[in-house]
């Protein structure tokens, strides 16, 4: 049998009080209240703390005289505000820490850095005003970011339909129908032949409440898991922040590479057609064998076929870039003037601070939070849930009937529900949270040590990448000063024209290195700010009673933007 709560509700006055007529409007993480509202003593979550059981029973009766009304709503009050406070307010839990087991060392094993703030407009380092207004338009434009900025909102927006399941739900509704019966067979004196019908019309309004009240808080859990779920999607946000701005940076230099080297290829080429000329003339005038000329000529083709496939990279670079961008893929972006030196490694701190900083790692704290929240959630499916409803309205057959107070008529009723048999469902459900908190655990245990990875990495290349950068640049002397010297002793005589094409192959080859090896530079030290995890702010905004009340998600701090 269905019980019923022994407390009467006017339907109208629950209206009143949850428009805020009343109670008053509160603000988040001020804690102002537009209204005045009393303040109510904390309740106890025993459902014999809220009110008692009586067996099944319907009513429907007119409204009460106005000596009773007064009578009731003292009661009516209380119960309220029993009700109500039954609800506690939810807000997003704490990060949680997965406690995996790998090992922090004290410092970084690659090098040993200052310690220091990690900057967070990391690129403004490099000295490049075009760089810094090239990823200012990424950040802004680019469609990527803005298809996560809508995953964001999706978040938030789910957080508030779980957090709506903490309130009452309410409906309002105009029913109308009119309806002709015959009656067939009725022995009428003087009717004749003429079937007997009937004509009725029914009008009615109502008003209906619903609510379940949240004991155990298993509602609750619910909608902290969504409000975790919207910080791991903030936190999201923000690595895709910095990974575009360093797609970006890596865009623009790769494209002053490729205009680098095609700077050199076509000056390159322009010296082997001058060097092709002077031997032609040469060769006219019997002094050189067509050997020497044919081997200039082909240096001259294989040099322009390169300034060629130069030009098509740097077609391509320019549209990458405008897509990052947002802009369409016409390749009229303009060239960087030059690539920038390398800045000096940033301080790096110690490794422990890596937890707090990478959003990839407080993305996955967050989704350790909301899966301990889901898991709360199902087992707390197992207990008994307590449900209201109420209903009030009056019909008649006239418009006016609808204004009579006599036919004004409400009910409410409560029901225990208490799940017996679900065919494993509710076990099954909690299985799954488990192995979702598990599976949880091992994803941050493995981006920990890939986080790790990349810093070590990156600090490593870095050294290695320097003392390339130094011999390369020797190399490049010593090709250049060997090619003079080739040409000299081929105008005069000593040397073949084969050496002369090995000393241009190796200058050509050493001054192309060299420019690679500056871009790598550049990208290594990118990838170590991102690894690093400059401009991430760890702190995530504490979300007031108030929000979680209506589901809000949305923090109420003001976070840095790149």
């Amino acid at each position: 049998m269905t019980p019923v709560v022994s407390c009467q509700l006017s339907v109208a006055q629950f209206a009143l009080r949850s428009s805020g007529k009343e109670a008053g409007n509160r603000r988040p993480e001020t804690g102002r209240r537009e209204g005045a509202r009393q303040a109510s003593p904390p309740l106890s979550d025993s459902p014999s703390a809220i009110c008692s059981l009586q067996p099944p029973a319907y009513s429907l009766s007119p409204l009460p005289s106005p000596t009773a009304n007064c009578e009731l709503r003292t009661a009516n009050c209380l119960c309220l505000l029993l009700l109500l406070l039954l609800s506690a307010c939810a807000k997003a839990p704490a990060r949680l820490d997965p406690q995996v087991e790998v090992p922090v060392p004290q410092s970084w094993q690659s090098m040993t850095l200052e310690e220091g703030e990690v900057r967070g407009r990391w690129w403004t380092e490099f000295g490049d005003s075009q760089l810094d207004r090239i990823i200012a338009e990424a950040l802004q434009r680019n469609y990527d970011l803005a298809s996560a900025a809508a995953r964001l909102q999706a978040a938030e927006a789910q957080a508030r339909i779980r957090g709506a399941g903490q309130l009452p739900s309410a409906d309002a509704s105009l029913d109308g129908s009119r309806r002709r019966q015959n009656f067939v067979g009725l022995p009428i004196p003087g009717s004749g032949r003429r079937v007997l019908t009937t004509n009725s019309t029914n009008l009615g309004v109502s008003f209906n409440i619903s609510w379940e009240a949240d004991i155990w808080g298993r509602i609750r859990d619910g909608v902290r898991a969504s409000l975790a779920e919207v910080e791991a999607s903030r936190a999201e946000l923000q690595g895709l922040r910095q990974s575009l701005a360093a797609q970006t940076a890596k865009a623009w230099f790769a494209l002053a590479e490729i205009r680098q080297q095609m700077e050199l290829t076509r000056s390159t080429l322009e010296s082997y057609q001058d060097s092709a000329q002077r031997i032609r003339r040469r060769y006219e005038q019997g002094l050189l064998p067509p050997l020497d000329l044919r081997l200039a000529l082909s240096n001259v083709h294989t040099t322009q076929a390169s300034l060629e496939l130069r030009q098509d990279e740097l077609q391509r670079a320019r549209r990458q870039l405008e897509i990052i961008l947002g802009r369409y893929p016409r390749s009229e972006l303009g060239n960087p003037s030059n690539m920038p030196d390398v800045p000096p490694v940033p301080p790096a701190g110690i490794p422990s601070e890596l937890l707090a900083r990478r959003p990839d790692l407080v993305a996955l704290e967050w989704r350790l939070a909301a899966a301990d929240a889901r898991l709360k959630e199902a087992r707390k499916a197992f207990y008994p849930r307590l449900n209201l409803a109420g209903a009030t309205g009056t019909a008649g057959q006239g418009l006016g009937d609808l204004a009579d107070p006599g036919l004004f008529v409400w009910n409410m009723a409560g029901s225990l529900l208490q799940p017996v048999f679900q065919g494993g469902r509710l076990r099954a459900g909690v299985d799954l949270s488990q192995a979702q908190v598990r599976q949880v655990v091992a994803d941050f245990a493995s981006a920990l040590l890939r986080a790790f990875s990349e810093v070590e990495a990156a600090l490593a290349a870095d050294r290695i990448l320097a003392r390339r950068e130094s011999e390369l640049s020797e190399l490049v002397e010593q090709s250049q000063a060997a090619l003079r010297l080739a040409e000299d002793q081929y105008n005069t005589g000593l040397q073949n024209y084969i050496t002369v094409l090995e000393a241009q192959r190796r200058a050509l080859s050493s001054r192309t290195q060299l420019i690679t090896v500056r871009r790598r530079r550049l990208d290594n030290r990118i990838d170590l700010h991102l690894a690093l995890a400059g401009g991430f702010e760890a702190g995530s905004p504490e979300l007031t009673a108030e929000g979680a009340e209506r589901g809000d998600a949305k923090g109420t701090e003001k976070r840095e933007e790149f």
